[in-house]
């Protein structure tokens, strides 16, 4: 499988290329680190239709988006027939290009159902997905950020000047109702993601309250409808502190979220898909990272704030601790919530922002 060079990339950008398709259907995080290159693509091949590939709960995140003329809905979980038709759906629309920017096995036979001339992957590919591709983009290691990653296609493409902004169409409903949350609403304001996908980058709930304690301003605790829980035991945790805690965990739509997450203050979570979208909106973030890296896994831009516990299997990327007993998430109190908090102080004593980030651009 050819490793493509810049004279080829060079080639590409003075093909005629009318439907080009980008197959990154999660997670949540790498879809907002990656969704940049939606503007890339636009500017390589002017006049084209691009059309995403992504799972249907992120779908209305990139809805009305300015450079993407469709999503195309993926189910992960949705049976082998529905894969089929999807891969069918794949076909008939006659891809000129496709980028496959997951690098799995499932996305790899996407991207050769396409039947598409050019099928790209980046050369960090797992799963045998490299084989469904025509040529493969070099990528550096990944000892650096997932967006530094995704964001050498666009240098590849001789594009690594263009806008790297996070662009999503937020109505004036969406900003309106985010406006009416924090109306009031004692300062400064922190949103709190308390979840995450794999139980082992969640930070126990008492130990956010631990860290929130003393926060003379409001809490206000984000999540899907499952991470609820998660959320009313942060709360309970600051039931006797001066904190102002609202739980709006379960009860926003992900464009609501992405609205209120650039008006913050600052953001306090686990490596999740919010903590990706506060510092893609340009909010600053106070990430907290077990057994994942800040340095693989770490946040676009800069004015973070990244704790990383001090365990010996510290960023093992294990969704399923190993260790029995005792040792069990011993990387969860490793982080202590006195760092947290110092580390929070940091970012809210900052007066280089005033009442929270600039917001997403609008469509």
């Amino acid at each position: 499988m050819p490793v493509l060079n810049a004279a080829m990339a060079e080639r590409l950008r003075g093909e005629s290329i009318r439907r080009i398709a980008v197959i990154k259907p999660s997670a949540l995080g790498d879809v907002v680190q990656s969704l940049p290159l939606a503007r890339v693509f636009q500017t390589a091949w002017p006049g084209s239709e691009i059309h995403w590939v992504i799972n249907r709960e992120f779908e209305s995140l990139l809805s009305g988006h300015p450079c993407l003329a469709g999503t195309i809905p993926f189910q992960r979980r949705g049976g082998f027939t529905r894969y089929l038709r999807l891969l069918s759906d794949l076909r008939s629309r006659k891809f000129d290009l496709v980028f496959d920017l997951q690098g799995l096995l499932r996305t790899g036979v996407m991207t050769r159902a396409t039947g598409a001339r050019y099928r790209l992957g980046l050369q960090t590919a797992r799963e045998g997905s490299h084989l469904a591709c025509t040529g493969l983009i070099p990528a550096t290691e990944r000892s650096v950020p997932a967006h530094a990653r995704y964001w050498r296609v666009a240098e590849w493409l001789g594009l690594g000047h263009v806008s790297r902004d996070l662009e999503l169409a937020l109505s004036d409903q969406d900003r309106d109702w985010a406006e009416d949350v924090l109306r009031g609403l004692p300062q400064p304001v922190v949103a709190v993601h308390a979840g995450a996908a794999w139980v082992t980058k969640r930070w126990p709930p008492a130990q956010f309250a631990q860290a929130l304690e003393g926060l003379a301003g409001t809490a206000i605790l984000v999540g899907s409808g499952g991470e609820r829980p998660l959320a009313e035991e942060v709360t309970a945790g600051l039931q006797n502190s001066r904190t102002r805690v609202v739980n709006l965990a379960g009860q926003t739509s992900l464009k609501q979220l992405a609205a209120l997450l650039g008006r913050v203050r600052a953001v306090l979570s686990n490596d999740s898909g919010p903590m990706h979208l506060a510092a893609g909106l340009g909010t600053p973030v106070v990430g907290l990272f077990t057994c994942t890296s800040p340095v693989q896994s770490g946040p676009v831009g800069t004015g973070h704030e990244l704790v990383a516990t001090t365990v010996d299997c510290a960023a093992s990327y294990r969704k399923v601790c190993p260790h029995p007993g005792e040792r069990q998430h011993a990387c969860f109190p490793a982080l202590e919530a006195a760092r947290v908090r110092s580390a929070l102080g940091e970012v809210l004593s900052r007066d280089d922002r005033d009442q929270g980030g600039t917001g997403p651009a609008s469509a």
